[in-house]
């Protein structure tokens, strides 16, 4: 019905197009043109946008027999109906139909045809919506040539972002093992020189320094690369963050399959970063995670009931976005003052 709702709207458009294209053809008309071409992108739903004003008019100047031709298969639809249940009718009096006495053979013969040609009518409609599609996508979409340039200029804006988040990455990491766990160490090697006198207690402190210098270790390899996200999946690693999380952290994680490898680490990070923010800044007393996929997308939510103000510009968050990008998804942060905080992440499957 949607289908047949949207044939009809455009065959009627379309006579008032036609009528209204020497206007439109103005130059002064420009803005009007192009928001008649909007509006039919809308019925249509096609995503369409930076076309030209030449574009519009050539669109508006092709699309104006489509749509006549679909107002016509329409009205065909609606004759046909109506010419059904007249017979119906009458027949279910005892009437005669156009002199004809109506027999259950004869009514059954009418009504196969009538079916066969409601599947062809139907299926004509269906035609011209899709040609309707088509024409917008051909005449108001991009040139291939240009197309494939702004493709490139992603590509390349994409892999200056990685590379500038790898490497504040390692710098990150770098400097997690230089002001905590080589600290620490130094300050183990200290103790072990001078339980060399004989002193119990300076073991006992050196020992509880190793075991702090292990845990230290393993968080800062954690936050390189959580290892139990190849062999536990992406919910498990999640359900770990929320343990390591000062602040109480609610996940939710319903993904029908596995995803790709690097859209699940990305997705660990954008949680692992976003939880970590709100713990250190934010002043949040709770964050709710969730994660969900479809066929195409990997969706992440993460929302804190802190006080805001969070730069998206800043390291970690633009650091996501770079990642992100990188597999041409989409991320966005929403931190007003006095919060809520909201991070979001879609992340394209394939």
């Amino acid at each position: 019905m949607r289908i047949v709702a949207r044939v009809t709207l455009g065959a009627l458009t379309a006579l008032a197009e036609l009528i209204a294209l020497p206007v439109l053809t103005h130059p002064r008309m420009a803005a009007a043109a192009t928001r008649v071409v909007a509006m039919e992108a809308r019925r249509l739903d096609v995503r369409v946008g930076g076309f030209s004003r030449g574009q519009a008019l050539r669109y508006l100047a092709l699309r104006a027999p489509v749509g006549i031709l679909g107002g016509i298969v329409v009205a065909l639809l609606v004759i046909g109906l109506v010419i059904g249940v007249r017979a119906l009718w009458t027949w279910g009096h005892g009437e005669a139909v156009d002199g004809m006495l109506m027999t259950p053979g004869l009514l059954a013969y009418f009504l196969g045809v009538g079916v066969v040609l409601l599947f062809l009518d139907l299926s004509g409609i269906v035609g011209v919506h899709a040609l309707e599609r088509r024409l917008a996508l051909r005449t108001l979409g991009p040139h291939s040539t240009e197309a494939l340039e702004r493709r490139i200029a992603e590509l390349a804006e994409t892999r200056a972002g990685v590379l500038a988040a790898v490497d504040a990455e390692r710098r990150r990491i770098e400097r997690d093992l230089h002001d905590g766990l080589q600290q620490r160490l130094v300050a183990l090697a200290m103790v072990i020189g001078r339980a060399k006198r004989g002193r119990a207690e300076l073991l006992e402190q050196a020992h509880e320094e190793a075991q702090l210098a292990l845990a230290e270790l393993r968080e800062v390899a954690w936050r390189a690369y959580p290892s139990g996200l190849d062999s536990l999946g992406l919910a498990e690693a999640l359900a770990a963050v929320a343990e390591r999380s000062a602040v109480p952290v609610k996940v939710a994680c319903e993904l029908p399959r596995r995803p790709p490898r690097e859209v699940e680490t990305a997705a660990y990070f954008v949680v692992c970063e976003a939880v970590t923010n709100a713990a250190k800044h934010a002043e949040a007393g709770l964050i709710t995670v969730d994660v969900s996929a479809d066929a195409r997308i990997v969706s992440v939510h993460i929302e804190d009931d802190g006080r805001g103000g969070a730069d998206p510009s800043g390291g970690g968050l633009s650091g996501l976005a770079r990642r992100v990008a990188a597999l041409d998804g989409s991320f966005s942060v929403s931190s007003p003052p006095g919060g809520p905080t909201v991070v979001r992440a879609e992340l394209p499957c394939g």
